[in-house]
């Protein structure tokens, strides 16, 4: 049997397949998600993970099994399923760990409406169910036999709808899909564009046999970069797994950070939406905040992760969130974040500017940014707390939003337990690269002294 109480995290569902993460636990899993959500329909879609098959199958037997009526979108991306929950106005799961190593397999779920289900909005309840269901399955009579449906054309119409088709000129583009979802759906939104569109590693395999489909690691940006250079590419585009993130790599082959980007598409948004509020993570750039306020948004910092940004989205009507690990959240996509229409939004921007990327970017590159560095720790939240002690008698700015941010004016950090695996979260912005590697080196070194 599975492991109800190690595979849900404060987003997710998410684990090792099938120790932590197998078919019997899927099943109880459905049937808490129908009873916790209602018997209506249940929207089901899986990535390319082999072990997908299985569990997506084995949690439609258990929604079933609680009454409902579920729908099996079949194999697509993270983003289709919260298209398909808010055009639908139904609840769904998918089967996905995104980018983890391909013998983990998860589920994220979402409300009707493509609402997020995390720990503070049913997961925790969804836990409970599927505990009691585990021990006793539904006895009630099944929903009926599942139906399927196709909506990937109605989703590829829905993100090129973001954009004015008309303004985007030709340009070279290169996905970087990592055998993930992004060889699926790229194509299918960027055909009919007047793109020459290559993809890197199309095939769907869950195994990921070319490279980890995680391109917030620069090293998984390496064949991007070369194909970019290669190929002459205007951008080049780097998808996760299961293609909800995605990271931008400029014609001269330099990474564009989710912070800049995040500051890129907010501009971008302030030009359609003027004064609108704009949402970002405590981990971006001051860069985004500063953009947003020269261009007369609002801007609203908020904790890390989907379900806290959507909620606040809700609450004061932004209409576009980011953060810095390449999520975008967007007021006309039900709230929910998609990489690839962040990509829409950027290449548009580079239609109608008729300018390469860099030039693009320039007035925003204004700090350096160690990027998110990860420490193993025995106790991560506790050395937070002891980090957040010594620091407290320096009289620096502090915030407690979101684990410890400490901002000393000419640099700052963010020091925060991950909410999905064992380790401590780093991230460093200073006024150059060389100030940035020697803050770095400095708090590294108090986490060690502190661990002893």
């Amino acid at each position: 049997m599975g492991d109800p109480a190690g595979v849900f995290k404060a987003y997710d569902v998410r684990g090792t397949y099938p120790d932590q993460l197998d078919a019997e636990l899927c099943r109880a899993i459905g049937s808490a998600m129908a009873t916790y959500c209602g018997t209506g329909r249940m929207l089901v879609v899986r990535d390319m993970r082999p072990s997908g098959v299985e569990l997506a199958a084995a949690f439609a037997e258990g929604a079933r099994a609680a009454g409902a009526a579920v729908c099996d979108l079949g194999m697509a991306s993270t983003d289709f399923l919260y298209f398909a929950s808010g055009t639908l106005d139904a609840p769904g799961a998918m089967f996905t760990a995104s980018h983890n190593p391909a013998n983990y397999n998860g589920i994220k779920l979402c409300h009707a409406g493509a609402r997020p289900i995390g720990r503070d909005t049913g997961l925790l309840e969804v836990q409970r169910l599927a505990v009691g269901y585990l021990e006793e399955p539904p006895a009630g009579p099944p929903g009926p036999e599942p139906e399927q449906l196709d909506l990937l054309e109605a989703y590829a119409v829905h993100v090129r709808s973001f954009v004015d088709c008309a303004e985007l000129r030709p340009l070279r583009v290169v996905a970087d899909t990592a055998n993930g979802m992004g060889g699926l759906v790229a194509p299918l939104v960027f055909g009919p564009l007047p793109f020459e569109l290559t993809v890197l590693y199309p095939e769907l395999d869950g195994t990921f046999p070319n490279h980890p489909a995680d391109p917030i690691q620069e090293e998984n940006q390496a064949d991007l970069k070369r194909a970019v250079a290669e190929l002459g590419a205007d951008v080049g585009l780097a998808f996760d797994g299961d293609a909800d993130r995605v990271f931008l790599v400029d014609e001269q082959g330099q990474t564009v950070s989710g912070s800049l980007t995040t500051a890129l598409v907010a501009a971008a948004m302030l030009e359609k939406h003027p004064g609108a509020t704009i949402l970002y993570n405590l981990i971006c750039s001051k860069v985004v905040p500063e953009t947003i306020a020269e261009l007369g948004g609002v801007g609203v910092r908020t904790r890390v992760g989907h379900s806290y940004i959507k909620a606040v989205m809700a609450e004061t009507g932004a209409v576009f969130g980011g953060e810095h690990s390449g999520h975008y959240y967007f007021a006309d996509n039900f709230r929910a974040d998609s990489g690839i229409i962040a990509a829409m939004v950027v290449l548009e921007l580079m239609s109608k500017a008729g300018r390469p990327l860099s030039a693009l970017l320039a007035p925003y590159r204004r700090y350096a940014s160690s990027g998110e560095i990860n420490t193993e720790v025995k106790d991560p939240a506790r050395m937070v707390e002891r980090v957040a002690q010594r620091v407290a008698a320096e009289g620096v700015t502090i915030d407690r939003l979101d684990g410890l941010t400490v901002d000393y004016g000419d640099w700052w950090y963010n020091l925060r337990p991950s909410n999905t695996e064992p380790l401590l979260r780093l991230n460093v912005e200073a006024h150059s690269e060389e100030e940035c590697a020697r803050h770095v080196a400095e708090v590294l070194a108090l986490v060690a002294e502190l661990g002893e």
